[in-house]
Protein backbone atom coordinates (compact mmCIF):
# COMPACT_ATOMS: atom_id res chain seq x y z
CA UNK A 1 0.00 0.00 0.00
CA UNK A 2 0.99 4.02 -0.91
CA UNK A 3 0.71 6.23 1.26
CA UNK A 4 0.00 9.49 -0.41
CA UNK A 5 0.16 13.33 1.23
CA UNK A 6 1.27 16.28 0.71
CA UNK A 7 4.68 18.22 1.67
CA UNK A 8 3.81 20.80 4.86
CA UNK A 9 6.27 23.25 3.63
CA UNK A 10 5.65 23.78 -0.50
CA UNK A 11 2.22 20.70 -0.95
CA UNK A 12 4.28 19.17 -3.19
CA UNK A 13 2.67 15.62 -3.67
CA UNK A 14 4.88 12.92 -2.07
CA UNK A 15 4.17 9.15 -1.72
CA UNK A 16 5.83 6.58 0.14
CA UNK A 17 4.94 2.72 1.03
CA UNK A 18 3.31 2.09 4.38
CA UNK A 19 6.05 -0.07 5.74
CA UNK A 20 7.97 3.72 5.86
CA UNK A 21 5.38 5.11 8.45
CA UNK A 22 5.91 6.90 11.17
CA UNK A 23 9.91 7.51 10.09
CA UNK A 24 11.87 10.60 9.24
CA UNK A 25 12.12 11.72 5.65
CA UNK A 26 12.52 14.67 3.55
CA UNK A 27 10.75 16.66 0.78
CA UNK A 28 12.88 16.25 -2.67
CA UNK A 29 11.42 19.73 -3.78
CA UNK A 30 12.01 21.78 -0.83
CA UNK A 31 14.10 19.90 1.53
CA UNK A 32 11.49 20.57 4.54
CA UNK A 33 12.13 17.43 6.68
CA UNK A 34 8.92 15.40 8.26
CA UNK A 35 7.35 12.56 10.17
CA UNK A 36 5.84 9.83 7.27
CA UNK A 37 1.53 10.04 8.08
CA UNK A 38 0.46 6.52 8.41
CA UNK A 39 -2.16 6.78 6.20
CA UNK A 40 -3.35 8.70 2.89
CA UNK A 41 -3.74 12.75 2.82
CA UNK A 42 -2.98 12.07 6.97
CA UNK A 43 -1.24 15.19 8.57
CA UNK A 44 2.67 15.66 8.49
CA UNK A 45 4.50 16.00 11.21
CA UNK A 46 7.32 19.05 9.94
CA UNK A 47 10.67 18.53 11.65
CA UNK A 48 12.70 21.74 12.68
CA UNK A 49 16.62 21.80 12.24
CA UNK A 50 18.87 21.86 14.94
CA UNK A 51 18.87 25.17 17.13
CA UNK A 52 21.32 27.32 16.07
CA UNK A 53 24.64 27.05 18.28
CA UNK A 54 27.45 29.68 18.96
CA UNK A 55 30.49 26.90 19.55
CA UNK A 56 31.09 23.80 17.91
CA UNK A 57 29.55 20.33 18.97
CA UNK A 58 32.19 18.47 20.64
CA UNK A 59 32.89 14.80 19.85
CA UNK A 60 33.85 15.06 15.95
CA UNK A 61 36.54 12.65 16.15
CA UNK A 62 34.84 10.28 17.87
CA UNK A 63 32.16 9.85 15.75
CA UNK A 64 33.86 9.42 12.66
CA UNK A 65 36.74 6.85 13.90
CA UNK A 66 34.51 5.23 16.35
CA UNK A 67 30.62 5.03 16.09
CA UNK A 68 30.96 5.30 12.42
CA UNK A 69 31.36 1.49 13.13
CA UNK A 70 27.74 1.17 13.56
CA UNK A 71 27.27 1.51 9.70
CA UNK A 72 28.03 -2.10 9.56
CA UNK A 73 27.34 -3.40 12.68
CA UNK A 74 23.57 -1.85 13.08
CA UNK A 75 20.85 -4.37 11.91
CA UNK A 76 18.78 -1.59 9.90
CA UNK A 77 21.44 -0.87 7.78
CA UNK A 78 21.61 -3.81 5.93
CA UNK A 79 19.43 -3.10 3.20
CA UNK A 80 21.63 -0.20 2.44
CA UNK A 81 24.90 -1.75 2.39
CA UNK A 82 23.35 -4.86 0.34
CA UNK A 83 22.07 -2.24 -1.81
CA UNK A 84 25.78 -0.67 -2.05
CA UNK A 85 27.45 -4.23 -2.57
CA UNK A 86 24.96 -4.94 -5.62
CA UNK A 87 25.74 -1.46 -7.34
CA UNK A 88 29.48 -2.42 -6.66
CA UNK A 89 29.14 -6.11 -8.47
CA UNK A 90 26.83 -4.35 -11.14
CA UNK A 91 29.69 -1.84 -12.22
CA UNK A 92 32.16 -4.34 -11.36
CA UNK A 93 31.19 -7.59 -13.14
CA UNK A 94 30.10 -5.48 -16.49
CA UNK A 95 32.47 -3.01 -17.03
CA UNK A 96 34.01 -4.99 -19.94
CA UNK A 97 30.47 -5.35 -21.81
CA UNK A 98 31.45 -2.80 -24.41
CA UNK A 99 31.19 -4.01 -27.89
CA UNK A 100 30.41 -2.82 -31.80
CA UNK A 101 28.29 -3.62 -33.79
CA UNK A 102 29.30 -3.85 -37.39
CA UNK A 103 26.51 -2.59 -39.97
CA UNK A 104 28.17 -3.68 -43.46
CA UNK A 105 27.14 -1.39 -46.95
CA UNK A 106 27.51 -1.64 -50.70
CA UNK A 107 30.89 0.73 -50.60
CA UNK A 108 31.52 0.56 -46.81
CA UNK A 109 30.65 -0.88 -43.50
CA UNK A 110 29.98 1.43 -40.45
CA UNK A 111 31.10 0.17 -36.81
CA UNK A 112 28.46 1.47 -34.14
CA UNK A 113 29.83 1.10 -30.78
CA UNK A 114 27.91 -0.13 -28.25
CA UNK A 115 29.16 0.80 -24.68
CA UNK A 116 26.84 -1.30 -22.35
CA UNK A 117 29.04 -1.48 -19.91
CA UNK A 118 30.33 2.49 -20.01
CA UNK A 119 26.63 2.87 -19.31
CA UNK A 120 25.98 0.45 -16.19
CA UNK A 121 28.98 1.80 -15.30
CA UNK A 122 28.48 5.21 -14.91
CA UNK A 123 25.01 4.44 -13.81
CA UNK A 124 26.10 2.33 -11.18
CA UNK A 125 28.40 5.48 -9.83
CA UNK A 126 25.10 7.83 -10.21
CA UNK A 127 22.83 6.26 -8.36
CA UNK A 128 25.67 5.30 -5.49
CA UNK A 129 26.60 9.13 -5.46
CA UNK A 130 22.80 10.24 -5.17
CA UNK A 131 22.90 7.54 -2.21
CA UNK A 132 25.99 9.47 -0.92
CA UNK A 133 24.02 12.14 -0.82
CA UNK A 134 21.44 10.82 1.06
CA UNK A 135 24.04 9.64 3.75
CA UNK A 136 25.26 13.19 4.10
CA UNK A 137 21.61 14.84 4.62
CA UNK A 138 20.44 11.99 7.01
CA UNK A 139 23.62 12.19 9.26
CA UNK A 140 23.69 16.35 9.16
CA UNK A 141 20.52 15.87 11.10
CA UNK A 142 21.47 13.36 12.93
CA UNK A 143 20.15 10.35 11.70
CA UNK A 144 22.56 7.52 12.92
CA UNK A 145 21.39 4.54 10.25
CA UNK A 146 21.60 4.86 6.77
CA UNK A 147 18.76 6.18 4.88
CA UNK A 148 16.16 3.81 2.79
CA UNK A 149 15.98 3.44 -0.51
CA UNK A 150 13.58 4.98 -2.17
CA UNK A 151 13.45 5.16 -6.16
CA UNK A 152 9.80 5.64 -7.29
CA UNK A 153 10.19 2.98 -9.88
CA UNK A 154 12.14 3.07 -13.47
CA UNK A 155 11.37 6.85 -14.22
CA UNK A 156 12.66 7.52 -10.71
CA UNK A 157 15.65 5.92 -10.56
CA UNK A 158 16.36 7.01 -13.87
CA UNK A 159 15.82 10.22 -12.96
CA UNK A 160 17.91 9.85 -9.62
CA UNK A 161 20.89 9.12 -11.96
CA UNK A 162 20.86 11.65 -14.05
CA UNK A 163 20.15 14.72 -11.21
CA UNK A 164 23.25 12.89 -8.99
CA UNK A 165 25.67 13.14 -12.30
CA UNK A 166 24.35 16.21 -13.78
CA UNK A 167 25.24 17.47 -10.23
CA UNK A 168 28.78 15.53 -9.77
CA UNK A 169 29.55 17.49 -13.14
CA UNK A 170 28.69 20.54 -11.93
CA UNK A 171 30.43 20.65 -8.60
CA UNK A 172 33.96 19.21 -10.45
CA UNK A 173 33.28 22.15 -12.57
CA UNK A 174 33.15 24.57 -9.88
CA UNK A 175 36.29 23.07 -7.70
CA UNK A 176 37.89 22.75 -10.97
CA UNK A 177 37.38 25.92 -12.43
CA UNK A 178 40.50 27.88 -11.89
CA UNK A 179 42.59 24.50 -13.31
CA UNK A 180 40.44 24.93 -16.53
CA UNK A 181 40.93 28.45 -16.82
CA UNK A 182 44.94 28.26 -16.36
CA UNK A 183 44.73 25.04 -18.67
CA UNK A 184 43.12 27.02 -21.29
CA UNK A 185 45.22 30.24 -20.94
CA UNK A 186 48.57 28.34 -20.83
CA UNK A 187 47.47 26.21 -23.87
CA UNK A 188 46.52 29.74 -25.76
CA UNK A 189 49.81 31.01 -24.64
CA UNK A 190 52.21 27.89 -25.26
CA UNK A 191 53.14 28.05 -21.52
CA UNK A 192 53.84 24.63 -20.02
CA UNK A 193 52.98 24.56 -15.98
CA UNK A 194 53.01 21.53 -14.74
CA UNK A 195 53.52 22.09 -11.14
CA UNK A 196 50.89 25.08 -11.48
CA UNK A 197 48.30 22.92 -12.65
CA UNK A 198 48.66 20.25 -10.55
CA UNK A 199 48.77 22.34 -7.39
CA UNK A 200 45.14 23.38 -8.96
CA UNK A 201 43.51 20.35 -9.85
CA UNK A 202 44.48 18.78 -6.21
CA UNK A 203 43.71 22.34 -4.51
CA UNK A 204 39.97 21.77 -6.32
CA UNK A 205 39.81 18.08 -5.18
CA UNK A 206 40.52 19.43 -1.67
CA UNK A 207 37.21 21.77 -1.80
CA UNK A 208 35.03 19.26 -2.79
CA UNK A 209 33.73 17.72 0.52
CA UNK A 210 33.07 20.96 1.30
CA UNK A 211 31.57 20.93 -2.51
CA UNK A 212 29.70 18.26 -1.59
CA UNK A 213 28.13 18.90 1.73
CA UNK A 214 27.00 22.53 0.44
CA UNK A 215 24.89 20.73 -2.33
CA UNK A 216 23.59 17.87 -0.34
CA UNK A 217 22.68 19.74 2.16
CA UNK A 218 21.69 23.33 1.12
CA UNK A 219 19.75 21.34 -1.85
CA UNK A 220 20.76 24.48 -3.84
CA UNK A 221 23.86 24.54 -6.87
CA UNK A 222 23.35 28.17 -6.41
CA UNK A 223 24.81 27.79 -3.11
CA UNK A 224 28.52 27.06 -4.25
CA UNK A 225 29.93 29.93 -4.48
CA UNK A 226 33.31 31.02 -3.02
CA UNK A 227 32.64 31.87 0.62
CA UNK A 228 30.38 29.36 1.34
CA UNK A 229 32.87 26.62 0.63
CA UNK A 230 36.30 28.02 1.65
CA UNK A 231 35.27 30.04 4.68
CA UNK A 232 34.05 26.72 6.66
CA UNK A 233 37.77 25.02 5.71
CA UNK A 234 39.16 28.23 7.33
CA UNK A 235 37.30 27.89 10.25
CA UNK A 236 37.69 24.18 11.01
CA UNK A 237 40.83 23.07 8.96
CA UNK A 238 41.95 20.24 11.21
CA UNK A 239 38.35 18.37 11.23
CA UNK A 240 37.65 19.43 7.73
CA UNK A 241 40.89 17.61 6.52
CA UNK A 242 39.45 14.61 7.94
CA UNK A 243 36.76 14.24 5.73
CA UNK A 244 39.03 15.36 2.71
CA UNK A 245 42.24 12.49 3.49
CA UNK A 246 39.13 9.92 4.13
CA UNK A 247 37.27 11.04 0.61
CA UNK A 248 40.97 11.11 -1.18
CA UNK A 249 41.85 7.68 0.06
CA UNK A 250 39.12 5.97 -1.17
CA UNK A 251 39.57 7.71 -4.51
CA UNK A 252 43.44 6.48 -4.68
CA UNK A 253 42.19 3.12 -3.63
CA UNK A 254 39.51 3.03 -6.39
CA UNK A 255 42.75 4.13 -9.26
CA UNK A 256 44.03 0.44 -8.11
CA UNK A 257 40.51 -1.37 -8.31
CA UNK A 258 40.67 -2.33 -11.52
CA UNK A 259 37.05 -4.03 -12.69
CA UNK A 260 36.11 -7.48 -14.09
CA UNK A 261 38.40 -8.65 -17.23
CA UNK A 262 38.61 -12.39 -16.88
CA UNK A 263 41.81 -13.20 -15.18
CA UNK A 264 42.20 -15.84 -12.87
CA UNK A 265 39.50 -16.72 -10.26
CA UNK A 266 42.01 -15.61 -6.52
CA UNK A 267 43.11 -12.12 -8.75
CA UNK A 268 39.19 -11.13 -9.53
CA UNK A 269 38.48 -12.09 -5.96
CA UNK A 270 40.63 -9.74 -4.72
CA UNK A 271 39.73 -7.22 -7.23
CA UNK A 272 36.02 -7.22 -6.18
CA UNK A 273 37.13 -7.11 -2.35
CA UNK A 274 39.27 -3.99 -3.08
CA UNK A 275 36.19 -2.50 -4.93
CA UNK A 276 33.77 -3.01 -1.73
CA UNK A 277 36.64 -1.68 0.30
CA UNK A 278 36.75 1.09 -0.81
CA UNK A 279 32.38 1.51 -0.80
CA UNK A 280 33.33 0.81 2.92
CA UNK A 281 35.79 3.90 2.91
CA UNK A 282 33.42 5.94 1.53
CA UNK A 283 31.10 5.47 3.95
CA UNK A 284 32.88 6.55 6.45
CA UNK A 285 34.09 9.71 4.39
CA UNK A 286 30.21 10.45 3.65
CA UNK A 287 29.32 10.48 7.00
CA UNK A 288 32.10 12.28 8.38
CA UNK A 289 31.03 14.88 5.90
CA UNK A 290 27.47 14.66 7.36
CA UNK A 291 28.61 15.11 10.81
CA UNK A 292 31.17 18.18 9.93
CA UNK A 293 28.24 20.04 9.30
CA UNK A 294 26.46 18.55 12.57
CA UNK A 295 29.34 19.83 14.52
CA UNK A 296 30.55 23.06 12.81
CA UNK A 297 27.22 24.49 11.42
CA UNK A 298 27.81 27.53 14.04
CA UNK A 299 30.99 27.86 11.39
CA UNK A 300 28.98 27.95 8.16
CA UNK A 301 27.93 31.28 6.68
CA UNK A 302 25.26 29.77 5.42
Amino acid sequence: MTIRFNCPNCNELIAFADKHSGKRAHCANCGQKFIIPSNDKGKTEKITSPKERDEPLPGFYQAVFIDSGQLFTNKENINGLVFIATAVCLKFFTAGMNYTMTIPGRAYSVDLPLPFGWILRVSAWGFLFWYYMEIIYSTAYEQEKLPDIIVGGFSGLFLRIVKSVYILIIMLVVVELPFFITALISNWMGVELPVLLSALMFAGLFLFPMAILTAAVGKDLTMLRPDYILIPIFRAFRPYLVTALLLGAAVVLQMYASQYSGRSAATETGYLLLNLAVQAILLVAMRSIGLFFRHYSCLLPW
